[in-house]
């Protein structure tokens, strides 16, 4: 198959969808793979270290998208990309439909085939191609919350760990799954108090099994909610509800009560933020107030460390991708973790979280693929 890897146009966006080392295996597996010339830059890696495991070198992602039958990134298409999709060609990338409608309806015009890392699930019923960037963002969520909490920044002046005879930070993380752990195991380690709100009591004695004692774990209860994000310094929404948007469980009347200089970091905003008053940031420009409180909501946190992000990214997409550089769209069809991949095929959506989500018709890939 002919496989192509344009370079990443979002801002601030320095990872790259396929490294010299999973070209490599690509190669071995008999498939041609073309890349953007300077698509590794981000991670350091030439277009000459692309041509040694294999690659040709394109100039243009004009070309990539014309040549390939496979095109591989990492984040969403960009208004610039939507129209060099076509139908019969994968695209294998994050997406995040549910809280963007335009892209959908372009990718449903475009008939591809479109597979979201997102969703793609393993036989635990994980979500192996997110978890790596979710335990990145979880770790970098603590760190935004520290720069954010400085008193140059607009913060309260917080240090996390705080110093003997002063308290530390106290940190309430939303959502106990992979951005949450990891988020609250950076926490801890800094000294921070932590506390962790979740809705199942399941993951819940994991929690407090998994910490032994060193985050307080509580039932997401409305009450509960408003103790703890009250009383909090940082709020980290680590929400998921796979390929919906997710729930807003802070709302904006909240903030008041949650005094001047806090600090709320939306890790959810992919997915439309769990925070009522979160909107996309980037990079460049981090950070906003609103009724006093700041609020960090970059869409893309892994691309801050491309080199760590890339590198986790392809050793859990590789045998996916892989599958389906071997055997094209009837890898979907026999891989049931491909299936659950699959958002968009044909010019229907065949997620129905991301249907739902967009009010728009659901297909089954049955439907879609007939």
């Amino acid at each position: 198959m002919k496989v192509g890897v344009p370079k990443e146009i979002k801002a601030h966006e320095y990872r790259v969808g396929l490294t010299p080392g999973a070209v490599r295996e690509y190669a071995a597996a008999g498939h041609r793979v073309m890349i953007e010339t300077s698509a590794g830059a981000g991670i350091g890696a030439t277009d000459d270290d692309y041509r040694a495991a294999g690659a040709t070198i394109l100039d243009s992602a004009g070309e990539i998208f014309a040549s390939s039958e496979m095109i591989v990134k990492v984040k969403e298409p960009q208004p610039s990309e939507w129209s060099q999709l076509r139908e019969s060609q994968i695209l294998f990338t994050y997406l995040h439909l549910a809280p963007d409608p335009e892209q959908a309806k372009e990718l449903l015009k475009s008939g591809c085939t479109a597979i979201a890392y997102e969703t793609v699930t393993d036989a635990h019923g994980g979500l192996p191609l997110l978890a790596p960037m979710s335990e990145v963002a979880g770790r970098l969520a603590i760190e935004a919350a520290g720069s954010a909490l400085k008193r140059s920044a607009g913060g309260r002046g917080l240090l996390i760990g705080g110093v003997p005879g002063v308290q530390p930070a106290r940190i309430v993380v939303i959502g106990g799954g992979v951005v949450g752990t990891h988020a609250a195991r950076m926490a801890a380690g800094l000294g921070a108090e932590v506390t962790i709100i979740d809705c199942s009591i399941p993951r819940l004695r994991e929690l407090d099994e998994l910490f032994e004692g060193r985050v307080r774990t509580r039932f997401s209860t409305i009450d509960a909610m408003e103790e703890e994000v009250f009383a909090a310094d940082v709020v980290i929404g680590a929400v998921l509800v796979p390929g919906a948007s997710a729930p807003k469980l802070v709302r904006r009347s909240m903030l008041s009560a949650m005094g001047k200089g806090a600090v709320l970091v939306d890790v959810a905003i992919d997915q439309g933020g769990c925070f009522e008053t979160s909107h996309p940031t980037t990079h460049a420009d981090p950070t906003y107030e609103v009724d006093g409180v700041i609020h960090y909501c970059v869409a893309n946190m892994p691309g801050a460390v491309p080199l760590t992000s890339s590198q986790a990214l392809n050793n859990a997409t590789l045998p996916f991708g892989l599958a389906l550089a071997n055997k094209g769209f009837s890898a979907v069809l026999e891989n049931p973790h491909l299936r659950a991949g699959l958002n968009v095929h044909r010019g229907r959506l065949t997620y129905k979280a991301v249907a739902d989500s967009l009010g728009l018709p659901f297909s089954p890939i049955e439907q879609a693929a007939a």
